[in-house]
């Protein structure tokens, strides 16, 4: 069944829906604090599901409250899943308030499951010969897959019919029952036959056939050629009792007793006026505008999908509203059209496609511009699979092309463009005129609502389901790269790319310009740092390999080391890397206390937890270095020599402007704002960045940033006085707090000033900074009390600033970028909380990841019309640049580094940063 066909039966698996939206969407809230992201979620597939394929016949079943049949056969069903939170709960009544009134068939039925119900209707359906799909993200489902009964993965949009079933599962839909009796299922608690995995029990099926098979032949598993046949069978008898009830617990019944059948299970008209009061309570403010504006008539003529967080002042298009037009450029003429036509435009979206997604190694495989929604063109110039049509030259495109590329008069908007620009770099072309980039538009829109990749804008504002890359590459070892990929299915999917960037444009840019804050943010920060970033990354850093690879080697020895100890001192040997068999070890064997729980309830094992543990006792404190050494040198000593570029001999990175959700810069392949700096192990891996010869390195870093810009935003006095006169600000809080002149002030008092001082802009509480401090919870109050008494600014902003936020939903930095806080009314006590410590340090960090924005712009901008190769910009980490500078020319770019950094923003308090030099990174600190 193709995702064109329109099969008059559609079954869907509410249960399923309910929690795949729950765990999958973000924790979304109306203005009264009710939890509505499930709901958001549900709803949206559904109506997704039903605009794709406009069902006669449609089935909404969820699960009944209580037991089934299945716990009366055996008690531990299910037993292993965490009671419903209370967050999901209250979601569940209104959900099925609003599928009601959209008109459509609702089903719970008591004492069975909603697999049970489904079965029994795909089962009625296929005698009559009604092909149904069922719509779920189960897998136990797969069993009921036949002629006539297809399944649907809402989430990922993938059909499964027979052919896809034994693609998935190695073994054709009549046998699933039989697998998943076989290797048990932990969601459900199916215990199934101890040793019995995916590929022994696709062994035993397929060699032997069902259960029943198996059992009459035991003698025939050792023959069998998986691993472990030989001793299986013996296994197989012992547990023949549980293979046998775990085939009766996932079996699905299709032979239920039901009032209604797949023909009477139409949809009705939807009820205007109850959805509109139910969107209008929940606060889905696209839908509710629907209804009232008579846009939905009936419950499958609505459909689609945007953020509800997102603001929204303008609906989204219909994705059937503009009728596309693509072509393929194959001949001098038609790209000479072309060319015309870009050029006359005043704003172009323009996309590449490439081999990698490495912008060093990627080579140009083609081009797509889009100067009118829904009409765009795709100039492949490097497919190169069997039978390939003939393609432009690409030199000769990219020589007709450059000069348009290169030019500052002529617009474009892209999607990341950065990336483009770096793919260009490699062919010779600088480009520019970049005017817009919808993703950075959609982040500086709002950076938590939504993902800000184009697959996800198009469905969140443009309503429209993009083709996506796998559609057309494939998966996994066996995926294309874009030269191989077929010329037709590949010249759309790159058109469309042009096309949807030009229309999400003109979706967001409105947005936007509703608040002026916002495009200063994306037109004088966001945008022309792209091209600053992009021009970092090519260049690089030098690493010394060698160097790493020693420090790898002894890390190994370290790691062999540490493993002896703590297995000695345990008293037995155990997988480190095994979650399972250190809980065993720590807290069964010997019995640490546990801290904290698993969301499965198990005992944790996280950072957290091992660091309290390693105050009181030895073994967590080695596993904890065990694990900082092993990720060290997989992460670094190791990982690092690899990524050397054979061209340029320098390591690039990749510097992400749109996924920390307060502004700040986030890296990839390597990660630079990871590495470790508290441990000697990790500053040596500093010492591996180098400068070229000739060349040291210079590290500028803002000197208390985010506690200066606490006191500009609280306009604190104290604070204020203590920044304006140079002082000391931890010295200076201890004498505040503690009550002793300055010059009194002890190291432990300062150290706890410090704590309190950067605990608080974290919004740390009481019992947060007595662990800091370790001291009493009463110690720590009475600290943080003394603390407000002498800094009453701070107390007064913190509670302005969670009130403004509870009110608005967001909260601000001092230029007017956003942080909306979809938990800030959340009914969910630990969500709220975390939404409310959010609110106050995000306005901090989000105004020290725009101060050091526009140092880098600045600075760069300096850098460029010196036209010197003097300094050159490498890496941007936390509050820190880092350059390569000419050894006779260091002392005057340093100053002038300096003053442009401390004078890049003005706050009511100095800005200052403090530079060091050296051989390398670690000796520049």
């Amino acid at each position: 069944m193709s995702s064109s066909e329109k099969p008059p039966f559609i079954l869907v698996d509410g249960s399923s829906y309910l929690f795949r939206a729950f765990h999958g969407m973000p924790p979304l809230t109306n203005s009264k604090g009710q939890d509505t992201g499930a709901i958001y979620g549900v709803i949206n597939m559904l109506k997704s599901l039903i605009k794709q394929y406009q069902p006669t016949h449609i089935g909404v079943v969820f699960d009944a409250k209580g037991k089934t049949f299945r716990d009366d056969i055996y008690p531990e069903y299910k037993a292993n899943r965490p009671p419903m939170p209370e967050e999901l709960r209250s979601q569940i009544a209104p959900l099925h308030e609003i599928i009601r009134a959209m008109g459509l068939p609702i089903i719970i039925e008591e004492g069975v499951e909603a697999d049970d119900v489904i079965g029994t209707l795909a089962r009625q359906a296929s005698e009559q010969g009604i092909d149904t799909l069922i719509s779920t993200g189960d897998k136990d489902m797969a069993q009921l897959v036949n002629e006539h009964v297809t399944l649907i993965n809402t989430m990922t949009n993938q059909l499964m019919d027979v052919e896809g079933v034994k693609d998935k599962f190695g073994i054709p839909p009549e046998l699933i029952i039989d697998f998943l009796a076989l290797k048990g299922d932990k969601v459900d608690n199916i215990p199934g036959v101890p040793g019995v995995g995916d590929k022994s029990a696709q062994g035993l099926l397929n060699g032997i056939g069902g259960i029943d098979a198996i059992y009459e032949n035991l003698d025939k598993i050792a023959e069998l050629s998986f691993r472990g046949a030989k001793t299986l069978g013996k296994k197989m008898a012992e547990y023949e009792e549980q293979a046998r009830l775990s085939y009766q617990l996932a079996t699905i019944d299709i032979n239920l007793e039901l009032d209604y059948s797949p023909t009477s299970l139409a949809p009705t008209p939807s009820n205007d006026d109850a959805l509109a009061t139910l969107f209008s309570e929940y606060e889905f403010k696209r839908w509710y505008a629907e209804v009232t504006s008579g846009q939905v008539a009936t419950a499958l003529e609505s459909a689609g999908s945007q953020s509800e967080d997102a603001p929204t002042d303008s609906e989204p298009q219909n994705s059937e509203s503009i009728e596309t037009q693509y072509t393929t450029v194959l001949d001098e003429e038609t790209f000479e059209h072309w060319l015309a036509l870009i050029q006359e435009a005043p704003l172009v979206a323009f996309d590449t496609e490439t081999t990698s997604l490495d912008y060093m190694e990627a080579e140009l495989v083609g081009v797509s511009v889009s100067a009118e929604p829904g009409v765009a063109a795709y100039i492949p110039v490097a497919h190169d699979y069997p039978g390939a049509p003939e393609q432009l030259n690409r030199d000769w495109v990219l020589d007709k092309l450059k000069p348009w590329l290169e030019s500052a008069e002529h617009k474009k908007v892209g999607q990341h463009l950065k990336y483009d620009k770096n793919v260009l770099a490699n062919y010779g072309i600088t480009l520019q005129g970049i005017a817009f980039d919808t993703m950075l538009e959609s982040y500086v829109l709002n950076s938590t609502a939504s993902r800000h990749d184009m697959d996800s804008l198009a469905q969140n504002y443009l309503g429209v389901r993009t083709v996506h890359f796998e559609e057309i590459a494939g998966k996994g070892a066996k995926q294309l790269t874009f030269n191989q990929i077929e010329l037709d299915k590949a010249a759309h999917y790159a058109a469309e790319d042009a096309d949807i960037t030009l229309r999400l444009h003109q979706a967001l840019w409105p947005k936007l310009q509703n608040e002026t804050s916002l495009v200063s943010i994306l037109s004088d920060i966001e945008v022309p740092l792209a091209s600053v970033l992009a021009r970092m990354e090519q260049r690089g850093v030098l690493i010394d390999s060698q160097q790493l690879l020693q420090q790898s080697q002894q890390l190994a020895n370290r790691i062999i080391e540490l493993e002896k100890e703590v297995h000695d001192m345990a008293g037995e040997t155990f997988n480190l890397g095994s979650t399972k068999q250190l809980q065993q070890i720590l807290f069964e064997k010997l019995e640490l206390p546990i801290i904290k729980k698993t969301p499965k309830g198990a005992p944790s094992t996280s950072e957290e937890v091992l660091q309290e543990l390693a105050l009181d006792y030895p073994l967590p404190k080695l596993i904890m270095e065990y694990r900082g050494l092993t990720k060290l040198k997989s992460t670094y000593t190791d990982k690092l020599p690899k990524m050397m570029n054979h061209r340029t001999g320098r390591v690039h990175t990749s510097y992400h402007q749109a996924v920390a959700a307060t502004g700040r810069l986030s890296s990839t392949d390597p990660n630079l704002q990871n590495i470790p700096i508290r441990t000697e192990e990790g500053r040596r891996v500093r010492k591996a960045f180098i400068a070229r010869e000739g060349y040291q390195i210079v590290a500028a870093d803002y000197s208390q940033i985010e506690l200066r810009i606490m006191a500009h935003l609280s306009g604190d006095k104290g604070l204020l006085d203590a920044f304006a006169h140079g002082k000391d600000i931890h010295r200076a809080t201890a004498a505040e707090v503690f009550n002793v002149a300055e010059a009194d002030v002890t190291d432990n008092q300062r150290r706890s000033a410090k704590a309190i001082n950067f605990g608080l802009i974290y919004g740390m509480s009481a019992f947060g900074l007595a662990k800091q401090l370790n001291v009493s919870r009463q110690e720590a109050q009475e600290y943080m009390n003394l603390y407000f008494a002498r800094y009453p600014g701070v107390l007064s902003y913190m509670d302005t600033t969670r009130e403004f936020a509870k009110e608005h939903g967001y909260v601000e930095t001092v230029f007017g970028r956003r942080l909306y806080l979809p938990d800030i009314k959340a009914s969910n006590g630990a969500r709220r909380k975390g939404a409310e410590r959010a609110a106050i340090n995000a306005p901090m960090q989000g105004t020290a990841a725009d101060i050091i924005k526009m140092a880098m712009l600045q600075v760069d901008d300096w850098i460029q019309k010196s036209q010197s190769d003097d300094v050159i910009m490498i890496m941007q980490v936390h509050d820190e640049l880092v350059f390569e500078i000419k050894r006779d020319a260091i002392d005057d770019n340093v100053a002038q580094i300096n003053a442009i950094m401390e004078q890049a923003a003005t706050l009511n308090v100095p800005l200052k940063v403090e530079a060091g030099k050296g051989e390398n990174w670690e000796e520049a600190h």
